[in-house]
């Protein structure tokens, strides 16, 4: 039995050292790549950069809009995280805690829009946004991340709020706080985790998004991701740049993700066991 064991625990290891090497490869490609410059990126992608090539980092913020396309970046993201942020656990937190019939029906309206893919709406979106006249500002994405995010963030908040006893907000309430006051004072803080899991997921995904900037702002208004890709041509391909710009593209991401780590392993396992 325990031989048996030990050769599962064994087995899960390889499987695990397969895929870290699986997902850690595109990044150590892109890491080497930034170094080099764009002829020995054709002559040999996989080969080491013969010296430490810097220019390609250079041009990059010195004569192109890349460090316009990461403000932009760094706005949408932020801006958009913390609307969610304030917005979206006070929705968990009445869907939750009212405990009404129709509390429900609106769970599962924020549920069901999960399931639609943004492919199917996403014209018509368009459009919507043209006719608002929103088209090529950064209050139209913003909106986007912002309603998009509803149904995820309801889910986990409300998975997490179920596990605080409300007997705290009761105490709460009999010292003379305010429903809005205990939520933001009281429950507002042990949902910590949960935010942290929210901020990861969310500020990924807006960070590294390509089709909604695309969609809905003009040329001059590029995103970070958009930005890179403008390097790529039909015709012939900046490879030293794209492989730059994606590297300074990793560094704000890996920095935040290492600071709410801890965080967010704790959001999700706790959103995976209560409910």
């Amino acid at each position: 039995m325990v031989k048996v064991k030990l050769r599962i625990e064994i087995l899960f290891l390889i499987s695990a050292i397969v895929l870290a090497v699986f997902f850690f490869f595109p990044v150590f490609l892109s890491l080497i790549s930034a170094f080099k410059t764009n002829g020995e990126i054709l002559r040999d992608a996989l080969s080491l950069p013969s010296s430490l090539y810097l220019d390609s980092f250079k041009y990059l913020l010195t004569e192109t809009d890349f460090p316009r396309a990461m403000l932009n970046s760094l706005i949408l993201t932020v801006v958009s995280i913390v609307c969610m942020i304030a917005i979206i656990p006070m929705a968990a937190y009445a869907i939750e805690r009212t405990g009404k019939k129709w509390t429900n029906y609106v769970y599962v309206y924020f549920l069901a829009g999960m399931m639609i893919p943004f492919q199917v709406y996403m014209i018509p979106l368009f459009k919507e946004m043209k006719t608002l006249g929103l088209y090529g500002s950064l209050t139209a994405p913003i909106l986007i991340y912002i309603s998009g995010s509803v149904g995820m963030g309801v889910l986990l908040y409300t998975s997490f709020i179920k596990g605080i006893p409300a007997e705290i907000e009761e105490a709460a309430a009999i010292d003379g706080c305010s429903r809005v006051r205990t939520f933001w004072q009281i429950v507002f803080p042990l949902l910590g985790p949960c935010t942290a899991s929210m901020v990861v997921l969310q500020g990924l995904g807006i960070w590294n998004d390509f089709l909604m900037p695309s969609l809905v702002l003009h040329s001059d208004q590029r995103t970070l991701i958009v930005e890179i890709f403008n390097f790529v041509g039909e015709l012939a391909s900046q490879w030293d740049l794209v492989f730059a710009g994606t590297t300074m593209s990793i560094v704000p991401v890996l920095i935040a993700f290492i600071a709410l780590q801890k965080y967010f392993v704790k959001g999700i396992a706790a959103g995976a066991t209560k409910g």
